[in-house]
Parts: C-alpha cells; structure tokens; sequence
C-alpha cells in the first residue's frame, strides 16, 4: 500500500486524503475510515487511476454523494474513489443532454425544469449522483432511469473504457448490469428528454418535493429507502402493518415517518442499523414469510445483514 500511496502522490490524479473517515461522506453519517480516498480531478485522471489500481493489484470501490450506502464501522480497506468536483461537467443539446456521473441528480432536475425539458422530474427528490442513480436505476413516482436514459459511459474495473446503450446495461427493478455482471464506473450518462412547459414542470417537481416531504424523514440522516418493495407488497408498508415504526437499537430507528427509512437518530454506528435491518427481517419473515431484500448497499461483511 505504501508503495501504492505514492504512486498515487506522483501520479496528480485529484485530491487525495489518507485514513478518511466515511461517515463524513455518507448521507446516514457512519462508517470507519477508507485507507485511502481520492476525488478524481477529470474522467482521463479517473482512468490513470484504474491502472494504478490494477499495476498494484489494490482493493477498490466507488462512491458518489453517499446516498443508498451503508459503511462498516470498521470502514473500507484499499481506495474508496469519490466521483464530485471534476467530474460534473453537463452539455445541452436540445432535448439531449450528456452529464458527467458526478453530477447531483437532484440538481440535474431542477436544471432542466429552468431549460423546459421534461423526464427528469421523478429524481428531484434523489439525494444522489448522476452515475449512482444510473448504477443502481434509481427511480420513483412511477419513473426510473431507465425510462430516459440513452447510453452510459463506462469505465470497467481492467481500465477499458465503452459507452454501454440502454439495452446492454439490462436495467430491471433498482438494478443494472454494473452491480454485478460488469462491475464499473459511470463517467457520464447520456438522456433524451422532451419539451415541455417550464411551469407545469415545476409545478410537477413542487408537487414530489412537497410529498417526501411530508411523508418521508429528511430532519434525521438517512440513506434513502433500507428495502426494495417485494412486490405486489410494499416495504414500507409491511413494516408499519408489523408495528416497527419507531423501533430503535442504539441511534438507529426506524422513522416514524415512513417504516422504509433508518435513520440515525443521534450517535448511531453501522452496527446498530444492521441489528435494526436484522430485526425487521426476522420480524417480516415471522409474520408473513416475506424474504426481504435490502435497496441500500452494505460495504462490509455480507453476513452482517443476513437474518
């Protein structure tokens, strides 16, 4: 590692910080340190990188604004590569548009509804990147990534580079091919949108604005939705239904908003949300033989959230 850490020093590719405590990177606040995290400066520094990675065969992963992600309290070991500043650019081009994975998909949204494009108002509530959302095609109120998306730019773990089409990224419920078949990073994403009425637009995002607002809890740190909804039942709801909202271990609770959010209700460490998720499991399975699966992603022993 040693030797890793300065060839990274050398080699200029952004910002660099050793022993980087995630929880300052994570919308749930927890998680340990990374041994090394770098911010990318630019799309060609990001794939220097990747080789370095590979030349001194170290351990890595990718993080955007930390939304849907769940860190270990004993943190990550190897290189955590953080896509933000560098790696935000956007270009309009009429109704299409080509942004890079760093960019705020919330502020993406917003962008548009100010250009008059429409079919991005779904995300405006998506507390995440541009290339996490299209990873892990994000979605709501109906709508998904999947549903705009033209293409994506990819960076594969070996270093290669291709723009992968809507198809071939095999997009189905919260999941793409880059989750597990052909793990790798999303440099830009390509959407075409359709023109449409600034104000009726924005009245549209006002109108998803107001009910997460209102029915989910942004006062408390969170990650976004704990399960994905085992349809034709909704996660959320069996919780409630089983009388969990407000459970806590520790500084983690279920919100007593919405039972699909864990929040960190003060002090929480990762290894409370997982004894909270184990219990809701247990709990579910108990009462309706219903296997629940988590949407957040958990870095770290995947025994850990087993039931």
């Amino acid at each position: 590692m040693k030797k890793f850490i300065k060839a990274l020093q050398a080699a200029d590719v952004g910002n660099i910080s050793l022993n980087e405590n995630l929880a300052n990177h994570t919308t749930m606040k927890v998680g340990g340190p990374a041994d090394v995290l770098v911010e990318p400066a630019s799309i060609e520094k990001l794939q220097h990188l990747m080789n370095l990675i590979n030349e001194h065969n170290v351990k890595w992963r990718v993080i955007g604004r930390g939304s849907n992600l769940l860190v270990s309290d004993k943190g990550i070991r190897g290189i955590v590569i953080k896509l933000g500043k560098g790696m935000d650019d956007l270009e309009i081009n009429g109704t299409t548009i080509r942004v890079d994975g760093g960019y705020s998909i919330i502020v993406l949204a917003t962008q548009m509804a100010r250009e008059g494009l429409h079919g991005l108002q779904f995300s405006s509530g998506i507390p995440g990147s541009v290339g996490g959302s299209v990873y892990m095609n994000a979605g709501a109120h109906g709508s998904d990534i999947s549903k705009v998306l033209t293409k994506a730019h990819i960076l594969f773990a070996e270093g290669t580079m291709k723009w992968l089409s809507n198809e071939e990224l095999k997009f189905t419920y919260r999941t793409s091919i880059l989750q597990k078949e052909r793990p790798g990073i999303v440099l830009e994403a390509e959407f075409e949108l359709t023109e449409g009425n600034k104000d009726n637009i924005k009245s549209e995002m006002k109108k998803y604005k107001d009910y997460r607002r209102n029915t989910q809890p942004w006062n408390h740190p969170c990650s976004g939705s704990i399960f994905r909804n085992p349809l034709p039942n909704y996660a959320g709801q069996l919780i409630e239904q089983a009388g969990l909202k407000g459970f806590r271990l520790g500084g983690a609770q279920v919100s007593t908003v919405h039972g699909n959010f864990i929040v960190n209700a003060g002090g929480a460490t990762s290894k409370d949300i997982q004894s909270v998720i184990k219990h809701i499991k247990n709990v579910i399975w108990a009462e309706y033989k219903i296997e629940m699966e988590t949407e957040v992603e958990w870095v770290g022993n995947q025994a850990d959230l087993k039931r």
